[in-house]
């Protein structure tokens, strides 16, 4: 793939919309405004840890995305978001995750912005630390300039089948649903030049996120965990009278009380997580 390929014009909308989610999400996780740009071109050279990232969309087979960055991106952008938490020292395990957190949060706007092209909800589906079997054409490498701290690099590529969808014009735009997808009713596709694609944050606000409670920790010894049996208790960490917390895609947002709604438990929100509480629970 050469540097001065140029990229079909849908799939460099698509690009640009990432572009802003990903400096979006660095500025509120990492609190660092860094300025994202890309231009079309091939993965850097193999190196020790490059860290590929391969996640595909619930939209049909074969409908996937892929990023590689070197060691000196997801370690400088993970140990900035956790330092931003308050951490003095960051292991480098614990830098990796984050970037991966990251990476997570900024394709989720990208699978949006493929969803306001064919006219559907699109989603992330479970990606995995993987190399594609061949480079994609479609491609561009990525900066990310965090101002004095210099820049940082990465590159991500779209699968072919992915391109040509994103490429057709409207009416073709009919992909087979993903047999592990929901089988849902989306309405008529819309072109982008009749719809348009939303603001960044409106994408942002449409990315759905699972919500969960908890009611506290321990750790036991993996003897004890074998002698558990029906009517067993185990003692959390959280008193009674303690508020829970409450978890979205597993960071820490608020904390409550549980309450009773219509014979269904609930949380009566009482305290809004600090940003510190929330980029901890990351690690």
């Amino acid at each position: 793939m050469s540097d001065s390929q140029t990229l079909a014009a849908p799939v460099a909308a698509l690009l640009d919309q990432w572009a802003a989610g990903m400096a979006q999400v660095l500025e509120s996780m990492a609190g660092q405004k860094a300025a994202v740009r890309w231009q079309p071109g091939a993965p850097p050279p193999t190196e020790p840890e490059l860290l590929w990232w391969e996640q595909p969309l619930q939209i049909a087979p074969e409908m996937t995305v892929w990023t590689v960055a070197p060691r000196t991106t997801w370690e400088y952008a993970g140990t900035a978001t956790l330092k931003a938490a308050g951490l003095e020292t960051v292991e480098i395990a614990e830098a990796r995750n984050t970037w991966i957190e990251l990476l997570g949060q900024s394709l989720s706007v990208l699978a949006r912005a493929v969803g306001a092209v064919l006219g559907r909800e699109v989603s992330c589906g479970v990606g995995d630390e993987r190399a594609p079997a061949a480079v994609p054409e479609s491609g561009a490498s990525v900066s990310m300039d965090f101002g004095q701290d210099g820049s940082r690099v990465l590159w991500i590529g779209i699968s072919p089948k992915l391109s040509a969808v994103l490429s057709m014009p409207p009416p073709a735009r009919k992909p087979e649903p993903d047999s592990a997808a929901p089988q849902d009713n989306p309405g008529p596709a819309q072109s982008p030049a009749a719809a348009g694609p939303p603001p960044t944050m409106d994408l942002l606000l449409e990315v759905e996120l699972p919500v969960s409670i908890s009611f506290g920790k321990t750790e036991l010894p993996m003897k004890d965990v074998l002698k558990l049996t029906t009517g067993s208790i185990v003692e959390l960490n959280r008193g009674v009278n303690e508020p829970v917390e409450v978890l979205v895609n597993h960071c820490l947002i608020a904390r409550g009380e549980v309450v009773v709604v219509e014979g269904n438990y609930g949380v009566r929100i009482q305290q809004i997580a600090s940003r510190q509480d929330r980029l901890r629970t990351l690690r």
